[in-house]
């Protein structure tokens, strides 16, 4: 195969896009600002969908649909959510095309269909579920209800990266209303407790569970949770949001229920989302110059066989011993490719196996025939090893096990040796501009020194942690008192 890439340190966001596109992932479509993605990254969100789902179902949530498009009218009902996505959104104002008569082959907008009312295509979908569950709730027998739904939404971003950032991306989002506001912030530490367990777990990512900020928010919450992550570079990604969103949509849509003592009340709401932005973090954290590294718990094929062989003899006595062992490894659940195409060489084989990420891989030539063993190789570390064919299947298991723990073991010693307490503003800017990663520095709670540390340095606060102790200090922009620090870094 032979693609070299670009250096991360030479040019961190083109080697993020060469991996992308050299790796199978996913494409710049026809549309501007939205991608395709392709079979071997679809597999990858398969396999993060198909594990989140599981957790969901385990903690009561139910999966539902509802429709992309939401009238503008119902849109504007919660303004505060309304103002925030407002800038994003894209806009159906007519259900018919016509032919042009004076450029034939052509279509235009037919004049004559236009929607009584405008639809937006959805940036979230608050508005049209509230406005649903206005007829699912209205005693205290109904609630709790815990709904999930997985689908497309539409924020028209000016600048889009490959998952990153897209005007179309997949998503998750849960919305669940409750009877009391202590339920309510109960669901929504739970669920960021959740993302907090799949990312790290899952994805080897250790991440930092916070509060956002009152201008970090999302529009319409009263409080946003989240987990934090820090990409190879230096800079943060928020990996995923859990909002506390009081009663202000249930005023909005007036969903009430009554209590048991049959008096009225507006009900409390929770949301809660990952997308495939995921892929990107997964991508950025893990790989390396020579292509992506995928932890095996997401792998969507944690192990190759690729044989080595001359002449029709040896590629068959090579294909019933890689067969079997292929049977013996998935009778382990473990995902196994036996790539037996002719029309490549097995070196080109190896360097789309490391380029893609494959945990493991697994040569098997007429020596390993005669001496009944196999070469392993870790892509994460390109350690090899010869193993007995009959301790094949115990060594695999071994492995996989092994590197998901140190990929993560390693991620989590660049986050800790790339977290910095800084006193003053002095070192706060020379930490952001040469060092990177998060900053702990204390700050004055007001929006206004946020926006000015904003302005000045292109950091945001990340996170209020929750782990965070109180501790007196002064804020390192302004001077004045503070209560705790809080995480800033440059962030995606």
């Amino acid at each position: 195969m032979g693609i070299k890439l670009t250096s991360r340190k030479i040019d961190y966001s083109k080697w993020y896009n060469e991996i992308v596109i050299n790796a199978d992932l996913a494409e710049n479509s026809a549309v501007r600002g939205c991608m395709i993605i392709k079979p071997y990254g679809y597999a990858i969100w398969e396999r993060m969908q198909a594990e989140l789902d599981k957790m969901f179902k385990e903690t009561g949530h139910e999966n539902a649909y509802f429709p992309l498009f939401v009238p503008k009218s119902l849109f504007e009902a919660e303004e505060k959510n309304a103002e925030g996505f407002a800038k994003e959104c894209a806009v159906v104002t007519h259900y018919r095309l016509k032919n042009d008569e004076d450029k034939p082959g052509k279509l235009k907008v037919d004049p004559n269909a236009k929607l009584e009312e405008e639809l937006v295509v959805r940036p979230t979908s608050e508005e049209v579920i509230w406005n649903t569950f206005k007829s699912w709730i209205q005693s205290y027998r109904d609630l709790p209800i815990l709904i999930n739904q997985w689908s497309n939404v539409v924020r028209w971003e000016m600048r889009t990266r490959l998952f990153l950032r897209t005007s179309e991306f997949l998503w998750q989002e849960g919305q669940t209303a409750h009877s009391t506001k202590e339920e309510a912030i109960e669901e929504t530490i739970l669920m960021n407790q959740v993302y907090a367990n799949f990312v790290e777990n899952y994805m080897a990512i250790p991440v930092i569970q916070g509060i956002k900020s009152a201008s970090e928010r999302f529009a319409g919450a009263e409080e946003t949770y989240c987990i934090e992550a820090l990409m190879q570079d230096g800079k943060a990604l928020q990996a995923g949001t859990s909002h506390f969103l009081g009663q202000n949509f249930a005023k909005a849509f007036n969903v009430k229920y009554a209590n048991t003592d049959g008096v009225l009340e507006h009900v409390w709401a929770t949301s809660w989302g990952v997308s495939t932005r995921l892929i990107g973090a997964l991508i950025m954290t893990h790989s390396d110059d020579n292509g992506l590294v995928l932890p095996p718990n997401l792998a969507p094929i944690q192990v190759v066989l690729v044989p080595i062989y001359k002449g029709e003899k040896q590629k068959k006595e090579i294909a019933e011993v890689a067969n079997q062992m292929k049977k013996a490894l998935e009778s382990k659940n473990i995902r196994v490719k036996f790539d037996n195409r002719d029309k490549f060489k097995p070196g080109y084989k190896f360097n789309e196996y490391e380029l893609k990420g494959v945990p493991l891989r697994i040569a098997i030539g007429p020596k390993d025939i005669e001496n009944g063993t196999v070469e392993i190789a870790r892509r994460d570390t390109f350690s090899k090893t010869l193993v007995d064919q009959d301790e094949v299947v115990d060594f695999i298991s071994m492995k996989l096990d092994q590197i998901q723990s140190d990929l993560f073991q390693k991620a989590l010693g660049f986050r800790e040796t790339h977290i910095t307490e800084v006193e003053n503003f002095k070192e706060f800017k020379k930490i952001i501009d040469k060092k990177g990663g998060f900053v702990s520095a204390h700050w004055d709670g007001t929006k206004e020194t946020e926006e000015a540390i904003k302005n000045q340095t292109k950091a945001t606060i990340r996170c209020i942690p929750l782990e965070s102790k109180e501790e007196q200090g002064k804020c390192v922009f302004s001077g004045n008192p503070s209560k705790q620090r809080v995480l800033f870094a440059k962030a995606y």
